[in-house]
């Protein structure tokens, strides 16, 4: 027989571990998102909040904290902090003993019930996902990113560990079944970026006003090389590359020429205004060289070139007072039409095959294939009838997105089910 205060000071003791065990099983579920790729492009932003919006939406209890790439700046992370403003951020890496690089990190290691992989060109952070399997057994799922140009033999296996697996276009889903990839449940997943919904609205009314553009009243185009000149940004600190650089010289006329010819039309025959702006810090000059410089004299009055770079909160605010968006990038047209604006997309090889994520939403009548020569002369017709016919142009856009919402209805109630009940 135990004395009476012992007996009394165990039962207190396992009323006690018995409530903490309840109150750890009805916690909220945590997530550690890993995701933010580089902060040189406005759609590489995009897909964070993206993907931190729709579990905001769809699982409202549970806790993310953001596992981000070391570039992420504090100006980005602020304009982050501002739509989301409990995130937790960290950074860093495990090495290949599980240790983690920084104590903020190790912590959120033990702390996740389970790692999404954030939408991207590729699986991104493979080495990342891999150190998870390896030191913590726990789940992990990848949401909405492309495959096959990126393709590593041995990512196969990892892949094939997921709870789930969604591609942001059909030709990467039935690449990676191809190439043996063997996972529960693998299927067409949005890119994250098209639930993004940041907002800068100042900035972008001030811009409007100083450069004369009405809400409604313009059309915004965008454009650039087959290859990311990433050597012209400092903080990038890369060499020319010669064959990349001689692939864009070679190809930059052409690619740029339809396009050219549809802001000339869009000016010529209907009472909008044109945008030439920028994804990413290299397009700025893009946009002058291949599409302002060259426009005749009573073209030119009529369209506004942004010489500087713009974060994705403004840049979206200002695609959402716009009547469209034409132009060969895709992630600000994955934008765009994610919050109900018409958006055209033209792609090439050197892109990837992400840009046929445009057929899969229902929109391939506004996607048009720069390699091939007959889709050239189409591109003018579709704008200039985007430009008027504005009122269809949103009924196109309103299925596309109404398609695009179940997606991300049914793959976030994937995601809610291999969390903690």
């Amino acid at each position: 027989m135990l004395p009476r205060r012992t007996f009394l000071q165990s039962l207190v003791a396992a009323l006690a571990a018995a409530q903490v065990a309840r109150a750890d099983e009805s916690r909220a579920p945590r997530i550690l998102l890993r995701s933010s790729w580089q902060v040189v492009n406005i759609g590489d932003i995009a897909h964070t909040p993206g993907v931190l919006a729709l579990i905001e939406k769809h699982i409202p209890d549970a806790e993310v904290i953001l596992w981000a790439s070391g570039d992420l700046t504090d100006e980005v992370a602020a304009m982050e902090h501002k739509r989301f403003p409990k995130l937790k951020i960290v950074k860093g890496g495990i090495d290949s003993k599980g240790k983690a690089s920084n104590t903020d990190l190790g912590e959120a290691v033990a702390w996740a019930d389970f790692l999404l992989h954030g939408s991207g060109p590729s699986l991104v952070a493979a080495r990342d996902v891999a150190a998870w399997v390896e030191h913590t057994e726990k789940p992990f799922g990848v949401y909405g990113i492309t495959y096959g140009s990126y393709y590593d033999a041995d990512r196969k296996a990892l892949l094939s560990g997921a709870e789930f697996l969604y591609f942001r276009d059909t030709v990467s889903l039935e690449f990676a079944k191809k190439q043996g990839v063997n996972c529960p449940i693998m299927e067409f997943g949005p890119d994250g970026a098209f639930a993004c919904d940041l907002r800068d609205d100042a900035g972008a009314e001030a811009f409007l006003k100083a450069n004369g553009l009405e809400e409604g009243q313009f059309l915004c185009c965008l454009s650039r090389l087959r290859h990311t000149p990433y050597w012209t940004i400092p903080s990038k600190n890369r060499e020319l590359d010669p064959e990349k650089h001689a692939r864009n010289e070679e190809m930059k006329e052409r690619d740029h020429a339809a396009l050219r010819a549809a802001i000339v039309a869009v000016v010529r025959e209907t009472p909008l205004k044109v945008l030439l702006c920028p994804e990413d810090m290299t397009q700025m000059a893009v946009g002058k060289e291949m599409f302002y410089d060259q426009l005749p004299a009573d073209v030119k009055d009529r369209v506004v070139w942004r010489e500087n770079f713009w974060l994705t909160d403004e840049a979206l605010s200002v695609y959402v007072r716009s009547a469209g968006l034409f132009g060969s990038e895709m992630h600000s047209p994955i934008m765009a039409v994610g919050n109900g604006v018409p958006a055209i997309v033209c792609r090439f090889a050197e892109q990837t095959s992400k840009g046929y994520m445009w057929r899969d939403v229902g929109l391939g009548e506004w996607l048009f294939n720069l390699d091939e020569p007959e889709d050239h002369a189409r591109i003018v017709p579709a704008v200039l009838d985007m430009a008027k016919n504005p009122a269809a142009a949103k009924r196109r856009v309103a299925e596309a997105r109404k398609f695009v919402e179940k997606r991300q209805r049914e793959t976030m109630a994937v995601l809610k089910s291999k969390l903690p009940a």
